[in-house]
């Protein structure tokens, strides 16, 4: 809703495997006044096909914002994103990092947190992305932020002559 809000030239595409995570934010793209370019299907983030779901070929843009941690197939989850983007498309993911800068006291306590609502911390994330992003034509990297409290990564994949 706030990326609508903000870039109002743009359709968006969401999609969640939970029916209920969906109806939710149907009620609230609903009450925003954006059901005319906001649209949402049932679908698995590690595996899903964006004509079958949407009828679009391929996205500009896939946000993936504090979903992997929850996502249990989360390295598929960044290669399906990965896959589905058009030449030039940028993949955009932030997520709960390993709190690498902060006291201990407060890593514990995050963590714990975390644990409490089953959301788990990616440590591998800067190597999936790192991965990806070695691959002829594609470029990109994980970068922490705020302590590592949160980790931003960055996947583009390049527009190249044929």
């Amino acid at each position: 809703i706030a990326a609508a809000r903000r870039w109002p030239q743009a359709r968006f595409y969401g999609l969640d495997i939970s029916r209920e995570m969906l109806a939710t934010a149907a009620a609230a793209v609903a009450r925003a006044g954006l059901g005319d370019r906001v649209v949402l299907a049932e679908g698995d983030a590690a595996a899903f096909d964006p004509q079958a779901l949407f009828g679009v070929p391929a996205f500009d843009r896939v946000v993936q914002s504090y979903t992997l941690s929850m996502i249990p197939d989360w390295q598929g989850a960044v290669r399906a994103a990965a896959g589905v983007l058009a030449p030039g498309g940028r993949l955009m993911v932030v997520d709960f990092g390993q709190q690498e800068a902060l006291p201990g006291v407060w890593r514990r306590a995050i963590n714990g947190w975390l644990a409490r609502w089953h959301v788990m911390p990616r440590a591998d994330l800067p190597a999936v992305i790192d991965a990806l992003a070695c691959r002829p034509g594609w470029s990109g990297g994980v970068t922490p932020r705020y302590r590592g409290y949160a980790w931003q990564g960055e996947l583009e994949r390049l527009v190249t002559a044929a």
